[in-house]
């Protein structure tokens, strides 16, 4: 008898809490510099704490089939540059509904593409943890959630842009997980990241300079949220299918609330508590559900390899 592999969504929701870290340091950065420069200098530092293991995983992905290839370069690319990058510029904007509505928007983007791409499928008990977690993300994103404007086009485009590309990265990267490494995965994410960074400067002749009081803000936003939740997360993803993963990562705005009451003094309304208890409960109990139950919600093999047979 083969033995039991565990899912691993609890570890997907850890991984999204280091995310939310990130505003701790993101937000100084990118008052004071391109949303570009900064995340720039963040996959920089990336690709210099995963340079012994990224020579291998070129070699990797080079004998790897075109899809793993394709997915790889999506991830980098969009999931990890320009997705990143839109994230940053949020900040600059001062817009509080873009990095809301981005995580509305994405387990939505990311359940479609994996019905579509990994050929998921979901029995009616996933919406007893999806819709209540998409209602709790929005009680929590929100001080009144009946009176919330999109101020303006720029805004809501850069929230569908993100959301669309961080499903994809969460899509794809359980497609790619069938044949690489989590390492593997985590080394092309920035490498791959960094050289479209540095050509998109390029293009937009974009200053990458920051100041050395930038230093320590970059450095900590690399290892937080950048490197330690990519491991986790690839790591989860492996065993994870993605319809569950994008669920569990309603744990990054959950986490960024608590951030923005302990170190930014802020002050959540009644419905916003509300909405912090609803998230928590629905990512938690999917967790269990998955563990736990004959009938997962999600009806799709938990290892990666199992989900894709690598195609040529």
């Amino acid at each position: 008898m083969a033995p039991k592999v565990s899912d691993r969504t609890w570890l997907v929701a850890l991984a999204a809490s280091f995310w939310g870290l990130s505003a701790l340091w993101r937000g100084p950065l990118a008052k004071e510099y391109p949303a570009l420069a900064v995340v720039f200098w963040e996959h920089l530092v990336l690709v210099v704490l995963v340079s012994p293991f990224l020579v291998r995983a070129v070699r990797h992905v080079w004998r790897a089939s075109t899809r793993t290839k394709v997915s790889v370069l999506v991830i980098g690319a969009g999931s990890s540059a320009l997705a990143t990058t839109l994230f940053t510029a949020a900040f600059r904007l001062g817009d509080p509904i873009t990095p809301q509505v981005l995580q509305k928007l994405q387990p939505l983007i990311a359940v479609a593409l994996a019905a579509v791409v990994l050929g998921e499928r979901l029995r009616p008990s996933y919406g007893v943890f999806l819709v209540p977690a998409l209602v709790g993300a929005w009680l929590l994103a929100f001080a009144d959630p009946f009176g919330v404007t999109v101020s303006s086009a720029q805004a809501a485009l850069l929230a569908v842009g993100a959301a669309a590309l961080w499903a994809a990265g969460t899509v794809l990267g359980r497609a790619a997980r069938a044949e690489l490494s989590f390492t593997d995965l985590t080394a092309l994410r920035f490498g791959v990241g960094l050289v479209t960074l540095l050509v998109i400067a390029g293009a937009t002749s974009t200053p990458l300079a920051v100041g050395l009081d930038a230093a320590p803000n970059i450095l900590l936003l690399a290892l937080f949220p950048g490197l330690v939740a990519l491991v986790l997360y690839y790591l989860a993803l492996g065993r994870t299918p993605a319809s569950r993963a994008t669920l569990a990562e309603l744990a990054f705005p959950l986490t960024a609330a608590v951030v923005g009451i302990l170190a930014f003094g802020a002050r959540p309304t009644g419905t916003q508590w509300l909405g912090v208890a609803i998230v928590l409960a629905s990512v938690v109990g999917l967790a269990l559900h998955e563990q736990r139950s004959p009938r997962p919600s999600v009806d799709a093999p938990v290892r990666a390899e199992d989900a894709l047979t690598p195609a040529r």
